[in-house]
């Protein structure tokens, strides 16, 4: 008998809304190569915590509520943690919930690259990653491929454009996020950007304005939408033993969100 792919897994939420179309059923993976400032699920970086499930046994637990899932347009959401550091789990649970036709989302911050390979160029200027004509990272898992083509939308979250910035909210480069939406566009793989609005780090208009232009030639980018930075999760900072990096920066309000979306104007 075929043993099935286990996965680490952090949690799971039977009811959500905000990650992808309609209702969700989102699974929380276990590990994150990125250390993001404002992260609010700390507890998910470490690779060797959470718990192991098979990819059958997580799919019995979407399929329980898949009858609500469809009836509102959803699915299920896969989200982290980094979904991609568990190529060959998610293979095996989009390829149970396409049986069913269930709707596969992925949450992803595009940091999957444990090497962090350097032979790739770097881009530049906002539109050069699009035009590289690569097919891949050449040290990306050869496995993506089929993972993309399981996947039915994509919600690829965009920290910042500028790269010192970018590295300074989540230790990790640009290019690589820029290099996994070229492979998104040659694919044409359906996906929504998401940036995380932080008052004093990433709101001011030399970090909005470059978004137009790089939004203006996505063909394949469905949806833009700003999420307001909040502090819900500082509290897994000191559980942790950790030191919150922006404990001075007030959550983002509406206010702000409209200053930003002017901005795109």
């Amino acid at each position: 008998m075929k043993r099935c792919k286990s996965g680490k897994i952090h949690s799971f939420e039977s009811f959500g809304t905000q990650d992808g179309p309609g209702i969700r059923y989102i699974v929380f993976l276990q590990g994150c190569l990125a250390r993001c400032v404002y992260c609010h699920n700390p507890d998910t970086w470490a690779l060797k915590a959470g718990f192991e499930m098979s990819a059958k046994e997580v799919f019995e637990r979407i399929d329980k509520t898949s009858p609500y899932l469809k009836v509102s347009g959803g699915g299920v959401t896969i989200s982290g943690g980094e979904p991609l550091l568990q190529i060959p789990f998610l293979i095996e649970l989009f390829k149970l919930c396409k049986k069913v036709s269930v709707h596969t989302c992925i949450d992803t911050s595009c940091f999957f690259n444990v090497s962090r390979d350097s032979r790739r160029p770097s881009p530049g200027g906002l539109l050069a990653p699009l035009m590289l004509g690569c097919a891949a990272h050449p040290s990306w898992p050869p496995q993506l491929k089929q993972l993309v083509d399981l996947t039915d939308l994509f919600l690829v979250d965009i920290k910042a454009i500028d790269e010192k910035l970018h590295k300074n909210i989540t230790n990790r480069s640009i290019n690589e996020v820029f290099s996994f939406i070229e492979f998104l566009e040659k694919n044409k793989k359906p996906y929504w950007l998401r940036y995380v609005l932080a008052p004093g780090l990433n709101d001011k208009k030399e970090h909005i304005k470059p978004l137009k232009e790089f939004l203006s030639n996505l063909k394949y980018c469905e949806k833009f939408e700003f999420l307001l930075y909040h502090i819900l999760g500082v509290h897994k900072w000191k559980m942790l033993g950790l030191k919150y990096p922006l404990k001075n920066t007030p959550a983002a309000t509406k206010k702000d969100l409209q200053s930003a979306q002017k901005l795109l104007i």
